[in-house]
């Protein structure tokens, strides 16, 4: 069983940086292909961010484009959501997400594993 933990989260004013860390046990994280979702209060869950299974593939939502970085160290079975020039409407819940056939994506329904979510508030 997979297992995915997410650290990292925080409040923060507009304009700073958070680092967002997701730590996986229970698989074979180097064939995974890894992603962010956040949902924010009254709001579906959104893709944030993907990368695939090597790191050399990497995507993003229109509105993080320029101020979020996803990377990951596959000896760590880490994956890391780096955010910059953060503002208030970042704020949501943000859950680390893997998937097992390596396919990865913008689609909820494409992951198979989900973390507990690490809150992200930024504050204006």
């Amino acid at each position: 069983q997979v297992q995915l933990v997410e650290s990292g989260g925080g409040l923060v004013q507009a304009g700073g940086s958070l680092r967002l860390s997701c730590a996986a046990s229970g698989g074979t994280f180097s064939t995974y292909a890894m992603g962010w979702f956040r949902q924010a209060p009254g709001k579906e869950r959104e893709f944030v961010a993907g990368i695939g299974w090597s790191g050399g593939t990497v995507y993003y939502t229109d509105s993080v484009k320029g101020r979020f970085s996803v990377s990951r160290n596959n000896a760590k079975n880490t994956v890391y959501l780096q955010m910059n020039s953060l503002k208030p409407e970042d704020t949501a819940v943000y859950y680390c997400v893997a998937d097992a056939h390596g396919v990865g994506g913008a689609r909820i329904r494409n992951y198979d594993y989900w973390g507990q979510g690490t809150q992200v508030t930024v504050s204006s």
